[in-house]
């Protein structure tokens, strides 16, 4: 599990005493590992959330729905064309802000979360 608090500020204090945590780590702040969504056939991964809420995250998946002046499309990505990392564009990684190219629609810009919302959306660039 991943679990990221630092202490912010100097570290001691200016009697030279250290500083100290004003609570302990707990199981609701704890983080998952992301889940890289690639293209290829739809497989989903349901988490549990806090509070016994459902989660459903995109592994990997072919299809988005496109929303263009005309109303909404659904088509299959061929590849990403511009991920927020170079290497998710190599790797053909999925993420909110990338730009893919849809098959028979052209280009589009993912806003949906994948690794969240377990859904890929995203709007027509012109």
């Amino acid at each position: 599990m991943v679990y990221h608090e630092v202490i912010k500020g100097k570290v001691s204090r200016g009697t030279g005493a250290k500083k100290r945590k004003n609570r302990d780590k707990k199981k609701a702040h704890i983080g998952r590992y992301p889940i890289n969504t690639q293209i290829g056939k739809r497989t989903i991964r349901i988490v549990r959330g806090r509070g016994g809420n459902k989660k459903i995250k995109v592994r990997k998946d072919n299809m988005i729905n496109v929303a263009t002046p005309n109303g909404v499309k659904r088509g299959e990505i061929v590849r990403v064309i511009e991920g927020n990392i170079p290497e998710y564009t190599r790797q053909n990684i999925i993420t909110k802000g990338a730009i893919v190219e849809v098959k028979g629609i052209g280009k589009a810009r993912i806003t949906s979360r994948p690794g969240q919302h377990g859904v890929i959306n995203g709007v027509l660039i012109q």
